[in-house]
């Protein structure tokens, strides 16, 4: 097959995708249009290098070049959002607070089959919740629980440019030895600590809640678990100050005096960001770190 209709085939294959993702806001399928995106420039640029002879070199060499060119242009991209988000009044570690709106759970269809799957599971909803990102947008949560209160399940809404949903869902149990076992699939970077009691566990590529749930129990299998003793809300708000506090002693954010000189994020965290940034979107991995 000649070079160009290679490349005509894969950016028609690029745009059909992009179509079918805004509706279905599937991050799987977001890495592989990054993919196909990232091999429509450097193979496109240097078939119109060749093409119009403007570089007198191979086109493999070229296209490799052009690749090369596409990775340290969003490294920048990449790197200057993070500046951003450190020296923005955005709160990295948001507090909750209990959404009585009623429109915690979105309307479409995919999103309504869960909820109906998490019921005929025995999962009773214990607590609706919203933390403010900034600017008036939301991340909304509905928190369900198994009939003993040993497992979790966190179900949380991430809005998205393309006007879809985006979901991630979160399990959790506490052990009887003070453990907190994470099961989760979401695909935003953290990079950050986790205290040492924490087992955190994330799978991006895992979509699907019945895997997780059951990955989650697998895990759960070897340990003693215990119920549940407070509301949803106040776990979230003290994991949140807890992540805090952890974050700024390891060095990952800078102490709050300096916050507003230097930013959120030291420049090591930054880097940690940005690497997990890199995994999450062409890896679908998130980085372990503890």
């Amino acid at each position: 097959m000649p070079t160009s209709y290679f490349v005509l085939a894969v950016i028609v294959t690029t745009i059909v995708l992009v179509q079918i993702n805004q509706r279905a806001g599937s991050p799987v399928l977001a890495i592989f249009v990054r993919w196909l995106r990232w091999i429509v420039f450097g193979f496109g640029a240097a078939q119109i290098c060749v093409d119009f002879e403007l570089v007198n070199r191979p086109f493999w060499a070229l296209a490799a070049a052009f690749m090369l060119l596409w990775f340290l242009g969003e490294t920048i991209y990449n790197w200057l959002g993070i500046q951003a988000l450190s020296v923005s009044p955005l709160p990295l570690f948001p507090r909750y607070a209990v959404n009585a709106a009623g429109e915690e759970w979105p309307t479409l269809p995919r999103l309504l089959r869960v909820r109906e799957w998490l019921r005929a599971q025995g999962f009773k909803q214990v607590q609706a919740l919203k933390a403010e990102i900034g600017g008036g947008v939301y991340l909304r949560s509905s928190v369900y629980q198994d009939a003993d209160a040993r497992i979790r399940v966190q179900v949380t809404f991430l809005p998205q440019a393309t006007w879809t949903v985006g979901v991630c869902y979160a399990l959790t149990s506490l052990t009887a030895d003070g453990q907190r076992l994470v099961t989760d699939n979401f695909y935003i970077p953290f990079a950050g600590f986790y205290p040492e009691h924490w087992f955190v566990e994330r799978l991006p590529w895992r979509r699907s809640l019945p895997r997780l749930l059951a990955r989650h129990r697998q895990r759960q299998a070897s340990d003693t678990t215990v119920a549940f003793k407070n509301s949803p809300l106040a776990d979230l708000n003290s994991q949140q100050h807890e992540l805090d506090q952890l974050n700024t002693q390891m060095g990952f954010l800078n102490p709050h005096a300096e916050r507003e000189e230097f930013g959120k994020i030291t420049q090591a965290g930054r880097y940690r960001v940005w690497k997990e940034i890199w995994m999450l979107n062409y890896l679908g991995r998130s980085a372990r770190y503890q």
